[in-house]
């Protein structure tokens, strides 16, 4: 286990306040108002990703049948995760924007995890943001804060939920950064294990660069830009063989408080188990990147 994660990952478990309540979750509800704000907000919002993932710009994906499959007939109760490199603020909702894709069916809509600091600093953007199925988390809050079981809770009813697992925006062409732990944890915590599927995008970069070419993010989405999206495969986890390899191979002596999981798995199995979880999902996601790395840039 890499030893800087480690401590990182302490550091920001002590650094920040855990939320002790769930900001706004009856406005993310189905039955609120009888689910009519969160249909208007996905007929609207997807309507606004369609037009500029499919007309102002032009999009490309490979393999998007294995989403759209796993999104519309998966079985049952089982969970999806999916999980993306962030390259712009607009990658979610834009990436649901291209041809084919249900992005204004508010009942097939992804949960996703979404920084409080910056979609939930106030009443109306609180609920704009819930009624569009977001969870907000504190950035640095630990993977057992209130809205990481609140997640939890969303994939123990079957829900896909989408995760950025880098934690933060890059725009810089260079491999995935290390990933955060929580997806790991939620994984492992899942009453059922989700089925984690990767994407990889490029070109949301250039519909809405963080400073060029006017010296500060546009106000405004740009438009003919070439966006391509490679949807993988699902990512196949051995959890009962990664579960006794960490509980055998763990090596570092861990003070994060963290709880002992129902299946008794302590804080030191825990930070081994998610380390490996987490670097076989970005090997996956860099995979893609590969794939990826020869288009020409608009």
């Amino acid at each position: 286990m890499d030893s800087t994660q480690l401590m990182e990952d302490e550091d920001e478990e002590h650094e920040h306040e855990h939320d002790h309540g769930r900001k706004m979750e009856w406005a993310g509800s189905e039955t609120h108002l009888g689910g009519i704000p969160r249909k208007i907000a996905f007929m609207a919002i997807g309507s606004l990703s369609k037009l500029l993932a499919s007309s102002l710009n032009s999009t490309s994906v490979q393999n998007p049948q294995t989403l759209l499959h796993l999104v519309r007939s998966r079985p049952p109760g089982v969970p999806l995760i999916t999980v993306s490199n962030h390259i712009s603020v607009l990658d979610d909702p834009l990436i649901w924007g291209f041809p084919g894709f249900p992005s204004m069916d508010s009942n097939l809509g992804r949960w996703v995890l979404a920084a409080k600091d910056i979609c939930f600093t106030n009443n109306f953007s609180s609920y704009f943001f819930r009624i569009g199925k977001c969870i907000p988390i504190t950035r640095g809050g630990g993977i057992y804060q209130e809205h990481m079981n609140e997640a939890l809770e969303k994939l123990d009813t079957g829900a896909w939920l989408h995760i950025f697992p880098e934690g933060i925006v890059s725009q810089e062409d260079a491999p995935i950064r290390r990933l955060k732990w929580g997806t790991a944890s939620l994984i492992v915590r899942a009453k059922i294990k989700p089925i984690v599927l990767p994407i990889f995008h490029r070109g949301f970069e250039q519909v809405m660069p963080q400073s060029a070419p006017y010296g500060r993010r546009p106000l405004l989405p740009l438009c003919n830009k070439k966006i391509r999206i490679i949807v993988g495969e699902p990512i196949e986890f051995d959890l009962p063989k990664m579960r006794q390899m960490a509980t055998t191979s763990q090596s570092h002596s861990t003070s994060l408080g963290w709880p002992t999981t129902p299946d008794g798995l302590d804080e030191a199995t825990q930070t081994c188990l998610y380390s490996t979880i987490s670097d076989q999902i970005r090997t996956a996601m860099e995979s893609l990147r590969a794939l990826g790395g020869n288009d020409e840039r608009v």
